[in-house]
């Protein structure tokens, strides 16, 4: 089993993830208007890219924007939890070990403490968005059971994963279950909102071209829209 889904079962996860992430980035840009919106991209490259990268730096660093320094508490659980949603799959040495085993890729790994650290800090985290979006009644009336099972599914591989460091109950069972749950995050990451790890960009890149062309960007070279 255990070669089974570290083998053909990890190619398909990854093929339906790039497969379908690439999919709908061809929708979304599809789904632009094309006079409001591609003209002007056209039109003005240099605007549009300078407001698209500014827009994304503006949402990727730590209160960089007045939404994340409006929200401390929040910014330091978002930053924590996708910080170790991401770095801890990506470097930690036993996936450092497939990846070299399976695709032939050599990648930089973390120490187990680091590692051990970061997922503790991860569950942590979730816990917290957990009870804000429980108690907070502005964001309890956005959150629906999709929020609820994407936050689910994202910290799986992490539950599943510390039970397999820590060597609690039985080994076999807790390592297979870690590696599907990986494995089912990395396949659900076109179809559920987790389509955000890129679509996080496309969106942001977006409003950051239509801020730097259309609304008041250009307003000096008299642009019209």
């Amino acid at each position: 089993m255990y070669e089974l889904l570290t083998g053909p079962a990890l190619w398909l996860a990854f093929a339906i993830a790039v497969i379908g992430l690439a999919v709908r980035t061809v929708f979304y840009i599809q789904g632009l208007n094309w006079r409001l919106d591609r003209v002007a991209y056209t039109a003005h490259p240099a605007a549009a890219a300078k407001g698209a990268i500014r827009s994304i730096l503006a949402f990727l660093i730590p209160f960089a924007n007045h939404s994340w320094r409006a929200k401390p508490g929040f910014t330091v659980m978002f930053f924590t939890f996708h910080i170790g949603l991401l770095g801890v799959p990506l470097f930690l040495e036993g996936h450092a070990v497939i990846l070299m085993e399976r695709f032939g890729i050599a990648w930089p790994t973390m120490s187990m403490a680091t590692a051990d650290f970061l997922t503790i800090a991860t569950l942590v985290a979730a816990l917290g968005i957990a009870v804000r979006r429980m108690l907070l009644p502005e964001v309890r009336i956005v959150t629906d059971a999709r929020d609820w099972f994407v936050l689910a599914v994202s910290i799986a591989p992490f539950v599943t994963g510390l039970m397999v460091v820590q060597g609690v109950g039985d080994y076999d069972f807790w390592l297979l279950a870690h590696i599907i749950s990986g494995l089912a995050w990395i396949a659900l990451l076109p179809f559920t909102k987790l389509f955000h790890v890129v679509g996080f960009f496309w969106s942001r890149a977006q409003l950051g071209m239509d801020f730097g062309i259309k609304r008041g960007g250009m307003k000096y070279k008299s642009f019209d829209w």
